[in-house]
């Protein structure tokens, strides 16, 4: 299967820009003060665990995502040398 070059570049930009959206929402998480993230104690509380959990899902899709775009940008900057080349 080959994708357009509008799609591959659309796949890797939404994987770049799903870490950099995470990561900030992460370290957001962490430094959290309101008590949601953590209790009086400074343990985690389920608010915590589960939205560290659903960051790390993310980190994972936009990875594959920005993968899957950056294999297609590679593929048709192949193809056009290819074309060049002949």
């Amino acid at each position: 299967m080959r994708l357009s070059r509008a799609a591959s570049w659309f796949l890797l930009a939404f994987g770049v820009w799903s870490w950099f959206i995470w990561v900030s929402f992460v370290r957001n998480l962490w430094k959290d003060g309101s008590g949601l993230a953590f209790d009086g104690a400074g343990d985690p509380t389920g608010y915590f665990w589960v939205h560290l959990l659903l960051a790390v899902a993310s980190f994972l899709l936009g990875t594959a995502v920005g993968v899957i775009g950056l294999r297609g940008v590679l593929a048709l900057r192949r193809a056009s040398r290819g074309e060049r080349g002949a």
